[in-house]
Parts: structure tokens; C-alpha cells; sequence
């Protein structure tokens, strides 16, 4: 099968660009200033504007209310990553960008400006020039991500090939289990579906494990020095981006002796929240909705949530809104959306812990997955399961 291009159409640019530009004219913005970083999921707001990824450093777009873009890189970085792949035609190498920015804007007399990335990704240095230059600055991560949250049609192409990918993955560490392996050497066969499919550095691995059947709370990278039993409780949790840029998280429980009565317990807990987050993931619902009805099934049990129920998911890895009691936010339809209860026992001792990637719709939410809501034992065959 022909793989898509994974370019954007000018339709889709236009799109985007305009959103973001109607975003920031609400906030009486003269422009916006997309920050983006090497660090794994804050590079994808950068490719979202431009189309540049990310190879080492950081970069910046300068998207004027009125005028063209401009990306903006440090000039240390001018040989590393393919400045050419971008769509933005202007271009600047900067010794220092914060201060070429600042300097920019002065020149076009640009006042007010939103900053997506200040608080978690743009450089101390950068920061501090911008400041001290003629505009004021204002955060602009909410407003920004609002403006990409609901997905174009090219858009889910990209999000359903990543979540091709990351099936693979997942699969591939289901269909390699056997008991002495490392926790490591199971992570590269996912490693190795995931690269070999084009997601380059865009992955983000964890494992959630424990023994004789439960999991302990606490997620972890894979351990070199730690080889798995057959009574292990393992959870791969893979999150990753595919050629097209979009994030997607999925993963589930691979227990081949099956699971102690508690975390059975909290299994079956999870199938439910798994059918209730069908029914109330549509457009109109809210993200705060959303979390008290998933919510239900664990606490009625008394065990308490260590992480975020769910977030919005795109080209970078977490986008506002998150699924919490503190986001009061609309859902519409095509928003994509991550959901991973972190269900904890309450003497803290207990956890289960997976992710399920969902489509907003207009009626009920779509599980992009296809893949059940259960548990594994490494026997299953995945011809019979039809999942990928």
C-alpha cells in the first residue's frame, strides 16, 4: 500500500494558520510566537506550523496576526534537521533568537504578543531578551491548542497511521514475551516496529509492572538488569507519532498468570470505564464531564487516581484540555483524545494503568485502537484477534 504524504496540503496550512491567527486576534494579539523544543513532545507545535522537525536544539515559528510566518532557529543548529522540509518560505538564523525576535518586532511595531511554550519550553536566554524588548508578552498555550484540538480529515489519516504503528508495537512485545527476558529487550522489539515504520525519535516508553500478579503504582523506564517471570504483571505503556506528526498513546496488560483478586477487580472496573467513555465522549460533553463519568467505576471501588485521567493528544504529546475535575473545557467532535485511568489501591500498594486513544463524536467516542478492552497472556493470536 502507497504510504499518504504526509505533507500538508495549502488547504490544511491555511487552515491551521488561520485559526491560530483568529485565536490570537480574540486576545487582541498582534502575533504569536510557537515555541518548540528537542525534548520528546514539546517539538510538535513547531511541526504543526511549519512542517520542520525538530533534529536537536529548539526552534521558533513568528506567526503575525497580519503577514507572513518566519521561522526562527538558533544559528549553532544551522546543519542539524532539514530546514527545507518546511512550508514557511522566510527564514532566520539567529545567534541569539530571543533577541532577533525582539529586534523583529520592534521593527513592525508588534506590541502584544502570545507566547505558546513559555513556561515549560522556551530557553532562559530567549526568555529574558524578550522580556527586556518593546513587546508585552502574554501566555497563549490554552488559546493555542483550542485552535488545533479539533482534527481536519488529513489530520486522522495521520493519528489512524500512528496508531497502526503503535498497535505494532504493542503487539510486538505481546507476541516476543517469554519469561527471562529483560524488561529492556522486550521494549526493543516495540522499538523496532515503531523506527522501522518512520517514527524516527518520537516515542515515549514506559513500563508499569510488579509482581505475582499486580502492578506497583509507580511507572518506570525498562530496567537492562531485570528479566521478567511468568507471574509478572507487565504493562508497555507506548506513546508515539508515526511520519505524519500526531501523537497517539495505547497500550494494554500482559498478564500470563493472570492477575491477583484486586487487580482483577480493578480490571473489571476498567472495562466498565472503558464502555463509559464511549457513550459520554461526543461533542458537547465536557472534558470535566468526561472525567467524573470515567472516574466512577474506581472510586466507587475506594481506590483514589495518581494521574490525569486523559488529555487532549496531537502533534504535541499532551494539549490542553486535560480530562480532569479543574478542566471545564467543551469537547467537540474530531478532538482526539488520550485516556488512561491511573487506578491505585488505597494502601498505595496496587496499580493498574493503560491507554486507550479516542475519537470525539458527534453521538458516542470511536476507540482507534479496535483492540479490546482486556488483559493479555502472550498466547493470543493476533490473525484471530483482527486488531491490526
Amino acid at each position: 500500500m502507497t504510504e499518504p504524504a504526509w505533507t500538508p496540503s495549502a488547504a490544511e496550512i491555511a487552515r491551521r494558520h488561520d485559526a491560530i491567527r483568529s485565536a490570537a486576534e480574540a486576545t487582541s494579539l498582534d502575533a504569536v510566537i510557537v515555541c518548540g523544543s528537542e525534548y520528546t513532545g514539546f517539538e510538535g507545535a513547531i511541526t504543526y506550523v511549519s512542517g520542520f522537525r525538530i533534529l536537536h536544539r529548539y526552534a521558533y515559528v513568528l506567526l503575525p496576526v497580519e503577514g507572513e510566518p518566519i521561522c526562527i532557529y538558533p544559528r549553532e543548529a544551522r546543519w542539524v534537521g532539514d530546514h527545507d522540509e518546511t512550508f514557511v518560505a522566510e527564514k532566520a538564523f539567529a545567534e541569539k533568537p530571543g533577541a532577533w525576535i525582539a529586534d523583529h518586532l520592534r521593527e513592525r511595531g508588534l506590541s502584544r504578543v502570545g507566547v505558546y511554550g513559555m513556561d515549560y519550553v522556551m530557553p532562559v536566554r530567549d526568555y529574558e531578551a524578550l522580556v527586556a524588548g518593546p513587546a508585552e508578552l502574554v501566555r497563549f498555550d490554552e488559546e493555542f491548542d483550542l485552535a488545533r484540538a479539533v482534527k481536519s480529515e488529513e489530520e486522522l489519516v495521520s493519528v489512524r497511521h500512528s496508531m497502526d504503528v503503535n498497535k505494532a508495537g504493542v503487539w510486538a512485545v505481546i507476541d516476543a514475551y517469554e519469561p527471562g527476558l529483560t524488561e529492556a529487550e522486550l521494549m526493543a522489539v516495540a522499538e523496532q516496529a515503531f523506527v522501522s515504520r518512520g517514527t524516527t525519535r518520537l516515542t515515549m516508553d514506559m513500563v508499569l509492572l510488579g509482581p505475582d500478579g499486580h502492578a506497583v503504582p509507580q511507572m518506570t523506564l525498562p530496567r537492562s538488569d531485570r528479566r521478567v517471570q511468568d507471574t509478572d504483571l507487565l504493562v508497555y505503556g507506548l506513546e508515539v507519532a508515526g511520519a505524519g506528526g500526531h501523537w497517539v498513546e495505547f497500550s494494554r496488560p500482559l498478564a500470563p498468570s493472570g492477575m491477583d483478586e484486586e487487580t482483577s477487580r480493578m480490571m473489571e472496573a476498567y472495562v466498565e470505564s472503558y464502555e463509559i467513555a464511549r457513550e459520554v465522549l461526543k461533542d458537547g460533553a465536557t472534558a470535566r464531564e468526561v472525567h467524573r463519568a470515567v472516574s466512577r467505576p474506581f472510586l466507587e471501588l475506594g481506590h483514589s487516581l495518581g494521574h490525569v485521567t486523559g488529555h487532549s493528544i496531537g502533534m504535541t504529546m499532551i494539549e490542553h484540555p486535560r480530562v480532569g475535575e479543574d478542566f471545564d473545557v467543551t469537547l467537540r467532535k474530531n478532538m482526539v483524545v488520550s485516556m488512561h485511568p491511573h487506578v491505585i489501591s488505597a494502601d498505595q500498594q496496587r496499580s493498574l494503568y493503560f491507554q486507550e486513544t479516542w475519537l470525539v463524536g458527534e453521538h458516542e467516542g470511536e476507540a482507534l485502537s479496535g483492540v479490546p478492552c482486556r488483559a493479555f497472556d502472550g498466547s493470543e493470536s493476533l490473525a484471530a484477534l483482527s486488531v491490526l
